[in-house]
């Protein structure tokens, strides 16, 4: 009895490691198929997680005191929760992309459950901007062995700068002096505009819009530009 359960343990491991971290792996290293920078004299601010009937008006806020476009990659449930949000950022110029209809990572999510967390965001986003949805990105950035292929109708953007802004200690500590770095021409910056999800902080939006008007203020003066993903020529 413990040798099979032994046996099967170690096929659904063997199963794992092949339908979704070495695809992760090899995807996320080799960048087949996805895009991690723009070409472009300018940087691309990005959104994960959101709407957020708390903070996402508040970032859009700043957004458009800076005037500033960015691109928000949201989960279908909340659009569906938040249709003004949505609507709002369509208004404003910024751009919408997929991140699952939960957020819920690829790696467990058979290509039958993921092709549908597709179309369901699809369909969330569209209903409301009336436009095509061109960008996907996936939870956690991770993928499994049918990602890409589901995936192909969209461009799948990860990101070339990443913070940890989803927990509110390097909000506090850290995620300012990072931000102010992250300044080179081409570059994707990930940040958050909801801490809902899972291992995130509730309140960790709220210290990265204080982080983000400083280093929006910072770069603004020294002429740098933010676009969205729309006005990228891939």
């Amino acid at each position: 009895m413990i040798k099979i359960v032994i046996e099967s343990v170690i096929l659904l491991f063997i199963f794992f490691l092949i339908y979704a971290i070495l695809p992760t792996l090899i995807i996320r290293m080799s960048g087949w198929g996805i895009i991690k920078r723009i070409n472009a004299p300018a940087i691309a601010l990005t959104f994960d997680d959101g709407p957020n009937p708390e903070y996402t008006p508040q970032l859009l806020d700043l957004l458009q005191k800076y005037g500033v476009k960015a691109s928000f990659f949201v989960v279908g449930s909340k659009v569906k929760a938040n249709p003004a949000i949505i609507k709002r950022m369509c208004q404003e110029g910024h751009t919408i992309g997929i991140h699952h209809y939960d957020h819920i990572s690829s790696w467990i999510l058979s290509p039958f459950r993921l092709k549908k967390q597709l179309k369901m965001t699809e369909q969330a986003i569209s209903e409301i901007t009336h436009e095509k949805v061109t960008f996907y990105r996936p939870p956690w950035g991770s993928f499994n062995i049918a990602s890409l292929f589901l995936s192909k109708q969209f461009k799948v953007i990860i990101w070339s700068d990443i913070f940890g802004d989803w927990k509110v200690a390097k909000g506090k500590n850290g995620l300012l002096e990072q931000l102010l770095q992250a300044t080179e021409a081409g570059s994707v910056l990930l940040l958050h505009d909801c801490g809902e999800t899972w291992g995130a902080d509730r309140l960790a939006p709220r210290y990265m819009l204080q982080s983000l008007e400083i280093y929006l203020q910072e770069n603004i003066n020294k002429g740098t530009k933010f676009i969205t993903l729309n006005e990228v020529n891939f």
